[in-house]
């Protein structure tokens, strides 16, 4: 049976505008028939993997969404010695294995981009690489799927695709199931952007100048209790980890903290905001994963907002406990007000979590 870790945080943010819609307002969302603030799941994911908790824990283990990696075989082949028409040659043969080729930038500016973001792992990146500096020895270039296979790989030691997943179009079996799933956060009571109108003064400007303003704006903002829920498939993150337990392990646990601890940086120069969880839930077991949005289904109302959230919450919990039967194995939790728990907690019921499915597998 599948093991999975499940977290739920509770975060307060104070005025700030982490994540912006097309018309640069805080995202938002109506649920329960109540206007909520919203941070997509995209961004949390990212200020995860951009995370220090993340990259310290990793390093090395991480891959690079980008569509420059022509560019980055094209460099070291000029460094290798090759000319500029050769590299290029070489480089756009390598590069194709990741997804078809941007002729538009090519032909505009000269650069071999890839048309879509790809998610390369750092052995893909060394694999590619080399394969470059082997046609410029004099190999032949490999054909077709033999060229892709020389390349691309199903399960290595790159933690986020591990955890994220990837898809790429033109090559399917080497698509790469996600083993974490990460909700969108929601403000657990009703909430609405604000608006604050600024002026800018010009440092040089006289008193026998106009009185005005150099600049005047406008800047949405917003604030509220944030609940997000994220899951982990611990057998599947072993799995896309090729078997490798002490790495599952540190995956989990540095998931766990920087999603305690990271932002979405929008607006981050203008609110300075750096929240930290006020709670979490760490949940392990092989019951079917649920979510517990569904305890802010009916706003929040009353205050204070946090201590009220984290009864809704753990309220919601013992309900489909009830209903349910139970709903995990074992759960621990961390409550900043109530001065209960701590993140080495949850982070232990990471490691655990991984471990058993290890155990099982």
């Amino acid at each position: 049976m599948t093991t999975f870790l499940q977290l739920h945080f509770l975060t307060v943010y104070p005025p700030s505008n982490p994540n912006r819609d097309d018309q640069g307002r805080p995202k938002s969302a109506l649920y329960g028939g109540a206007p909520r603030l919203r941070m997509s799941s995209q961004s949390i994911k990212r200020a995860a993997r951009m995370s220090d908790a993340f990259q310290a824990a990793l390093s090395g283990h991480l891959g690079e969404r980008t569509k420059r990696m022509g560019e980055v075989v094209r460099a070291d082949l000029i460094a290798e010695g090759a000319g500029e028409a050769r590299a290029k040659d070489i480089a756009q043969s390598v590069a194709s294995v990741f997804g078809k080729l941007d002729a538009a930038r090519e032909k505009k500016e000269g650069l071999i981009y890839i048309s879509q973001l790809a998610f390369i792992s750092p052995d893909e990146r060394e694999l590619a690489i080399q394969l470059g500096r082997k046609v410029l020895a004099g190999e032949a270039l490999p054909k077709d799927k033999d060229l892709v296979k020389t390349v691309l790989r199903t399960a290595d030691g790159a933690a986020d695709i591990a955890m994220f997943g990837r898809m790429l179009a033109d090559d399917p079996e080497f698509n790469r199931d996600a083993a974490v799933q990460v909700g969108h956060a929601i403000t657990t009571h009703r909430a609405q952007a604000e608006d604050d109108y600024f002026t800018a003064v010009d440092d040089l400007k006289t008193k026998a100048d106009d009185s005005g303003a150099a600049h005047i704006g406008e800047h949405a903002f917003g604030s509220g209790v944030y609940y997000l829920y994220a899951c982990v498939n611990c057998d599947l993150l072993l799995a896309n980890l090729r078997g490798d337990v002490e790495l599952a392990v540190r995956s989990a646990e540095a998931l766990a903290e920087a999603l305690a601890t990271a932002t979405p940086s929008g607006k981050q120069n203008s609110h300075a905001h750096h929240p930290r969880a006020g709670y979490i839930r760490a949940e392990t077991g092989t019951q079917q994963p649920r979510d517990l949005t569904g305890a802010f289904f009916e706003p929040v109302r009353e205050t204070p907002l946090l201590a009220k959230s984290v009864s809704a919450l753990e309220e919601m919990a013992a309900k489909l406990d009830h209903c349910y039967g139970p709903t995990c194995d074992a759960s621990a939790t961390m409550n900043v007000a109530a001065g209960s728990g701590s993140l080495a907690q949850i982070k232990a019921a990471a490691r655990s979590a991984v471990e058993k499915a290890a155990a099982h597998a």
